[in-house]
This record gives structure tokens, C-alpha cells and sequence, in this order.
């Protein structure tokens, strides 16, 4: 990958085969030759109404042909684009956008309302330029009052390299979203990696699962159209739609998945996949959360022909940083799975808590290091240095390094195993608890479906309150008391939960993961069972 910008890899493939399709959502196909001239038509247009290399542009649009004409728009005019999450509060939203300062805003009129309960609490700068898409497809955008012609075709190569191709924004302890900054090096970093050791091609058909405004989306959109392949949006109405959702796998012969574990799980829960369904998948790949071995042992039973990989990183180390790919079935549901070695052109380290290299077996705190490794937080430079640690390294140069909040373990042979998170670690009851091994032994019980542990602060003796919050398999009856009993052959006395909450779903937020904040607060508003 010798080009350092998304949008001209993207720009070669449409050279090389204008007529091959690049984006598939329910029944519209666009090619690359008409992706790549809608992109380059708004491109115009945004330059037109001032926009210069190095400006943001906010994306009000829903996961579609046109949200991925409008990105790569955005770069091909030099500026950065942040996808903004449309199911999100107003509020939040406002943040985003007061935090970006974007010097054009780009809707749909799916994102009117929230668009306009946006600028109504002044969290756009005056000078931003508000442009509406047009329907069927159509990519020629209207600006302000009066609509203007469309500008020529843009002939720059806009951003690249260093520059910055998208800020996407997590969740932030104090409440205020944090914009990470990735870069076009950071993605074609990894590109790199996964052309690689995933082989993609013209002939792939990839899923696009994750919402827009998750980093995972960057790998399901570039990794397909950097490779000529065809991207298969994943309409989000199936997501709780477990046998909808396998037919759309099946339909689109997709011959690779990547998602959140929790769709997986989904899948698994409502017996939506059959033995030796999904004849054309070849990989099936998982990042963002622990997949559950009983999760794991059943797709891979199912699908003996795919190949199937864990991938671990945070947002700010650009998709996933390291890679494990499971050679064969574990042979217990209680069997852990490595996170795996770091992927090309990235470190993964185990410090203790002087940053200095833990001994093999012994837990520390991971950190990152490496061509993923974000230039920080957009605006917010006191949380980029808090974040991303200025090191001295071996020979003595100095060395950037991100601390993830995880703990892990690095065994003999080199494999890396996440633990936990730093803050899941818990004193109760006089002893040092990591609630991931809580969650794996539930998940290991066949009748729980999902599950998920958290703590509440207690002033009692014990120290901590462990809660287990799970949703068992369809028609199946699991009481909490029996599931204590099922829990007491697997885990000694003081890890069993006090609080439970039997519940139809467990609650996800935007990306698809379990949303565990919503669960403490259930937990601390309701009596849930103490059986």
C-alpha cells in the first residue's frame, strides 16, 4: 500500500473496475465508477462553500451508500469527517459538535430532527455551512438558504498520511465524549496487517455491521473497497432480528463477519444458525468485548469451514491491535481464549504499575505502542497526555505508549491474555475478585444466554456488591436460585453474586455492546433478587 490516502485507494479500485459493486444496502448496488463520482461531486461542493484541508465536516446521515460517499467526500476536500451516532441524545450529540467546531454539517432529512435540536442549543459556530443530500441515491447537496450550482469535479488528493481522516467519539468518564483522532497512516497501518493474514480480494463480500460512528465500521468500509471487494451494509432493523439476520448472511453469501461479540452471541442465543450454514463464509472475526467459549465452541461446530479470529484494541489504537486466531475447538466451555499477538507494526506491552515489563504469568497493565497509536484527543490535550505516556524505551529512545485501563497476562510462549479491566477488579469479602471470571463461569451455564457482571460500591464488610444481570436461552426457565446453584459448582463461595436481575435482553448501547453503566444504575435503583 504505497498510497498514504483512503479515498485514492478507493479511487484506484473504481480505475481498475468501474462496474464492480462496492456497497450493497437491501436491494440498491452501487458500483465503484458511480461511489466514486458522487464522492467527488460533493467533494466539490464542499470546497465550493469553503471548506479547506484540515476542517471537520459532521455526518448526519444513516448508514448507507450515501453516508459512504459523504466520507470519503469529506477527504477528498482535505478535511476529516465524524459520523455522528443519530440514535443518540440531542445533548450528546450538541458536545460532539461543539467539541469539532465543523466548518460543514451534511444531513439527510431521516437526521432533520436532531440536526435542528442541535443548532437550537448553539452548539454549531456560525460559519458552519449546513448541507441537506438529496434522496434516490443522489449525492448533489444544497448549502443554506439558496441551493448553489455544483462545483467541478475536486482533482486534489485532499488529506493523507498524517492527516487526520475521521475523529469518532467514545464515552467519557466525566460524561463528555472524547473525539479520538485517527489518521489515514493509522487505518492503512492496519489494512496492511489484514491484506496480509486475511487475504481480502475482489471476490470478498464483507459485512458492515457495526454503526458508523464505531471504529470497527473503518475496517468493514475500507477494508472492502481499499481491495475491490463488495461491502454489505448491514441494515440495522436486523440487528435483534437473530433469524433475519443469519437469512442476511446467507442471502448476501458473505464470505466474511466481523462484529461485536454480542451479535454473535444473538445468533447463538435464538439457535439461528444451522451445522454447515453459511456455505461461503470463510472468516468470521470478533473485536470489542470477550466472545464466550460456549458462544465460540457452538459457530465453530457449525461452521467447521470458517476460520475464526479474536481481535483485541481499543478506538484510540485504530481497530485492533492484536490477533488470535482459534486452530480448534476449545475442548471446554470454561477454556479461555488469548487475545493473541500483536499485529504487524504494533506492540502490545505488560507493565507493572513503575511501567516496567511484567515477568511472563504476572498481570499488569497493557499498553499499546505502535502505527495504530492515535495522535490523541481532538481539542483535549490534558486527556491525550494523561492517556498516551511519554516512555524512555530499551536503547534508550523515547517511546509513546497508550494505557488501555486492561490488565493482562503474557504467557511463556508470547501469547497475550486479557484479564480484565483495571477497574473490575474488586476487594469483596476480603478477597481480590476479577469479575470477567464471574461472566465466564455464567456464560459457561448452557441455559444463560448472555450475562454480565458488575459492582456496586457497598460500606458493609464485604467491600463490593457483585451483581449478575443475564437473559437465559429462549424457552428456557432459569431462576436465579437455580442459577446460583449452577454457579456454586464453578466458583468458590465469595465470588458467587448477591444481586440478580433476570432479565428478557440485556441492555446494549449504540455499538452493540452490553451496556454495563445502564446496569449498575439498574442495580442501584431496583431490589433485583437475593436468592
Amino acid at each position: 500500500m504505497t498510497t498514504r490516502s483512503l479515498q485514492g485507494w478507493v479511487a484506484r479500485q473504481a480505475a481498475r473496475a468501474p462496474d464492480a459493486t462496492a456497497v450493497v444496502l437491501d436491494r440498491e448496488r452501487t458500483s465503484y465508477e458511480a461511489l466514486e463520482r458522487r464522492a467527488r461531486r460533493l467533494a466539490g461542493v464542499l470546497r465550493e462553500v469553503g471548506c479547506r484541508p484540515g476542517d471537520r465536516v459532521c455526518l448526519f446521515v444513516p448508514k448507507s451508500p450515501q453516508a459512504i460517499a459523504a466520507m470519503l467526500a469529506s477527504l477528498k476536500a482535505g478535511a476529516a469527517y465524524v459520523p455522528i451516532d443519530l440514535g443518540s441524545p440531542a445533548a450528546r450529540v450538541a458536545r460532539i459538535v461543539a467539541t469539532c467546531q465543523p466548518r460543514c454539517i451534511v444531513a439527510t432529512e431521516e437526521a432533520a430532527p436532531l440536526l435542528r435540536a442541535v443548532l437550537a442549543m448553539g452548539a454549531a459556530p456560525p460559519s458552519a455551512r449546513i448541507g441537506w443530500l438529496c434522496g434516490q441515491g443522489r449525492h448533489d447537496a444544497a448549502f443554506g438558504p439558496e441551493d448553489i450550482e455544483l462545483a467541478p469535479e475536486a482533482t486534489g488528493d485532499g488529506s493523507a498520511g498524517g492527516d487526520a481522516a475521521h475523529i469518532l467519539f467514545t464515552s467519557g468518564s466525566t460524561g463528555q465524549p472524547k473525539g479520538v483522532v485517527i489518521t489515514h497512516d493509522n487505518v492503512l497501518a492496519f489494512l496492511r496487517f489484514a491484506a496480509a493474514h486475511f487475504g481480502i480480494g475482489p471476490d470478498d463480500r464483507l459485512s458492515g455491521h457495526s454503526p458508523l460512528c464505531f471504529d470497527l465500521s473503518t475496517f468493514d468500509i475500507y477494508g472492502a473497497l481499499t481491495a475491490g471487494a463488495e461491502l454489505h451494509l448491514v441494515p440495522p432493523r436486523l440487528n435483534l432480528l437473530a433469524p433475519r439476520l443469519a437469512e442476511f448472511i446467507r442471502d448476501s453469501a458473505l464470505t466474511q463477519w466481523f462484529s461485536v461479540p454480542s451479535a454473535l452471541a444473538y445468533l447463538t442465543r435464538f439457535d439461528a444458525v444451522a451445522e454447515g450454514d453459511f456455505p461461503s463464509l470463510r472468516r468470521v472475526l470478533w473485536c470489542g468485548d470477550v466472545l464466550p467459549t460456549p458462544i465460540l465452541r457452538h459457530l465453530m461446530r457449525c461452521l467447521p469451514h470458517a476460520r475464526f479470529t479474536n481481535l483485541y484494541g481499543p478506538t484510540e489504537a485504530t481497530i485492533a491491535s492484536s490477533y488470535h486466531t482459534v486452530e480448534a475447538c476449545p475442548a471446554s466451555d470454561c477454556e479461555p481464549i488469548p487475545i493473541g499477538r500483536a499485529c504487524d507494526g504494533e506492540r502490545l506491552l505488560v507493565l507493572d504499575d513503575d511501567l516496567r515489563s511484567s515477568p511472563p504469568g504476572a498481570v499488569g497493565h497493557l499498553y499499546i505502542a505502535g502505527a495504530g497509536l492515535s495522535p490523541g484527543y481532538y481539542g483535549d490535550p490534558d486527556k491525550t497526555r494523561a492517556a498516551f505516556v511519554e516512555i524512555t524505551a530499551a536503547d534508550g529512545s523515547p517511546d509513546r505508549i497508550y494505557r488501555t485501563g486492561d490488565l493482562a497476562r503474557r504467557d511463556e510462549a508470547g501469547l497475550i491474555w486479557f484479564v480484565g479491566r483495571a477497574d473490575t477488579q474488586i476487594k469483596g469479602r476480603g478477597y481480590r475478585i476479577e469479575l470477567g471470571e464471574i461472566e465466564a463461569a455464567a456464560s459457561a451455564v448452557d441455559a444463560v444466554g448472555e450475562c454480565a457482571v458488575v459492582a456496586l460500591a457497598s460500606e458493609g464488610f464485604e467491600g463490593a456488591t457483585i451483581c449478575l444481570a443475564y437473559a437465559p436461552r429462549p424457552g428456557v426457565e432459569l431462576a436465579p436460585t437455580q442459577l446460583r446453584t449452577d454457579l456454586s459448582r464453578l466458583l468458590p463461595p465469595y465470588m458467587l453474586p448477591s444481586r440478580w436481575a433476570k432479565l428478557p435482553d440485556l441492555p446494549k448501547n449504540a455499538h452493540g455492546k452490553i451496556d454495563r453503566t445502564a446496569l449498575r444504575e439498574r442495580f442501584s435503583d431496583h431490589a433485583p433478587s437475593t436468592p
